[in-house]
């Protein structure tokens, strides 16, 4: 029985050095008697910043490893996110009828000892053509109006309204690693791995770099992103496509200026359908970053290209833009013998919803909570591991292809193959024909597997126009009148809340403000 002394991260960028902060933080990697964690990344691969959003969950990762939110806010050029705003999802541009919805981070209000809302809003209670989003949380109002979900002096990470964060990914990269080594003792290595070598039982023994030769550990994490050097590359883990299910396996991006220095930041994701996917568009601090995902079976790159300096207009000419190509699916075998894929190398789903920094979240998560104290266990740990990281890809990739199956639209081939029925997951066919009759309960989902809350569902389902008939049980609602009056309280909380909240771009630019002069007055560098 052999003592895990050591972790190599092979890969930087976010996946490489979330992981790696946020284990080296939980083995106390700074005692010479714990883990050490070790991370070596090659100084030829550039990082691309087009802007990444994130899910909510972002917040108790960085405050568990410890890194100041205004150190933050500054280095990753971040600004908050409170949800994503979808356009044109339901029908086409132009068509009658609600040409956008939200999808809110906060729950729908429930007071305790209060009726459960949704299904009064179903029966009609709520004020006559109200969204469910705006019916059940004062966070639709709050971001129509520009407001950040927390005050100047609230807690790191902490506020009234549940959020998450947009930021450059290159830049967050260079935080975390400037955090990791500063603060929490990995180990860095500047390197290019040119090739791996096994042992005898099929396991990693060695990674030979062309500047420092071997380097060795008893677990290995791969981190290179999309061609999983290790785990695909060297272990031969298969990856499973679903591109049957989720069409768009493209992207092009452009990184867009603000008209105005002082123009306002949404605290949102906006999420625009086009005819062959969907285009997202972020505000950062400085610039937006946007991008068109879409499916290369639909339309080509020029046509793609076309739509999305159309979307953008004026402010994208003669910038350039960036071409991606991915596939959403994932490794059955995220971990095989001593190598545990994490990020990209062990699976991508669509950018829709911000699931892939989520994602290296839950892989490192899991990654800490089973890793074993000796080598003889790694087979068990793998096992769990696999099985979680797979039931997880399953149920992302169904509520992903909620938004695309419910849509009314049919004005492109892309829309109408979403509808096909061989497209959807059984398991999603299930739940949408069970909600026909009523609303999704959160006894639907199986908590410690799900992403995504029954909020989440719920806010998507119904945004898409879903309908879910309880004329038959009528009578198992009886509290109309206070279902009516918690949807009066909610509006007029949401107007107090606009007294209490700051601008959103008055908000990050004041705790910028704060960390600068802070580490002004401490000598150290902003």
């Amino acid at each position: 029985m052999a003592r895990l002394k050591k972790v190599l991260i092979v890969g930087g960028g976010t996946a490489g050095w979330l992981a790696a902060c946020y284990l080296a933080k939980a083995v106390n990697a700074v005692d010479p008697d714990g883990v050490q964690v070790h991370l070596v990344e090659s100084p030829d691969i550039g990082l691309l910043g087009v802007g990444e959003a994130t899910f909510p969950s972002i917040r108790g990762t960085l405050s568990a490893i410890g890194l100041d939110e205004r150190r933050f806010l500054v280095g990753a050029t971040a600004t908050y996110k409170q949800g994503i705003h979808y356009r044109h999802w339901v029908r086409p541009p132009g068509t009658p009828g609600a040409d956008h919805f939200f999808h809110p981070f906060n729950a729908p209000s429930q007071r305790p000892g209060g009726p459960e809302l949704l299904p009064y809003w179903l029966l009609g209670a709520a004020p006559e053509g109200m969204p469910f989003a705006d019916a059940v949380s004062m966070q639709t109002t709050l971001v129509d109006h520009s407001r950040g979900p927390k005050r100047f002096k609230d807690p790191d990470y902490q506020g009234p309204m549940n959020h998450a964060f947009h930021f450059d990914a290159a830049c967050f990269a260079r935080v975390l690693a400037e955090h990791g080594q500063e603060t929490l003792g990995v180990k860095r290595h500047i390197a290019t791995v040119e090739r791996t070598e096994l042992d005898e039982h099929g396991a990693i023994a060695r990674v030979v770099t062309k500047e420092l030769g071997d380097l060795t550990a008893d677990l290995y994490v791969d981190c290179t992103g999309l061609k999983g050097m290790l785990i695909g590359n060297v272990m031969q883990s298969p990856f499973r496509s679903r591109a049957d299910v989720l069409f768009a396996d493209r992207a092009v991006a452009i990184q867009v200026p603000y008209e105005k220095p002082d123009s306002p930041i949404p605290s949102y994701t906006i999420s625009t359908a086009q005819e062959a996917g969907w285009i997202w568009d972020i505000g950062l601090q400085k610039r937006r970053g946007a991008g068109y995902v879409y499916s290369s079976r639909h339309t080509d790159v020029e046509r793609a290209e076309a739509v999305f300096r159309k979307y953008l207009g004026p402010a994208a000419d003669d910038l350039k833009a960036f071409h991606i190509k991915f596939e959403t699916g994932y490794r059955p075998e995220h971990w095989r013998k001593n190598c545990v894929a994490v990020g990209l190398a062990g699976g991508f789903v669509e950018p829709l919803e911000s699931t892939g920094i989520a994602l290296i979240e839950l892989a490192t998560y899991l990654l800490t909570h089973l890793l074993p104290s000796d080598t003889d266990a790694m087979e068990l740990a793998a096992r769990h591991f696999n099985e979680m990281m797979i039931a997880r890809y399953d149920r992302i990739i169904d509520f992903i292809k909620m938004h695309y199956c419910l849509s009314q639209r049919r004005d492109s081939q892309f829309w109408i193959d979403n509808t096909d029925s061989a497209s959807i997951p059984r398991t999603l066919q299930d739940k949408l024909a069970q909600w026909k009759q009523r609303p999704p309960h959160r006894l639907d989902f199986v908590s410690d597997l799900e992403m995504f809350l029954v909020s989440s569902w719920q806010y998507v389902l119904y945004g898409m126009e879903f309908k879910t008939d309880l004329s038959a049980m009528r009578s198992a609602y009886p509290r109309v009148d206070e279902a009516r009056q918690e949807f009066r309280n909610i509006q007029l909380a949401a107007s107090q809340a606009l007294h209490d909240l700051p601008d959103h771009r008055a908000l990050v630019e004041q705790m910028c403000r704060e960390y600068r002069e802070r580490a002004g007055l401490e000598g150290a560098v902003a």
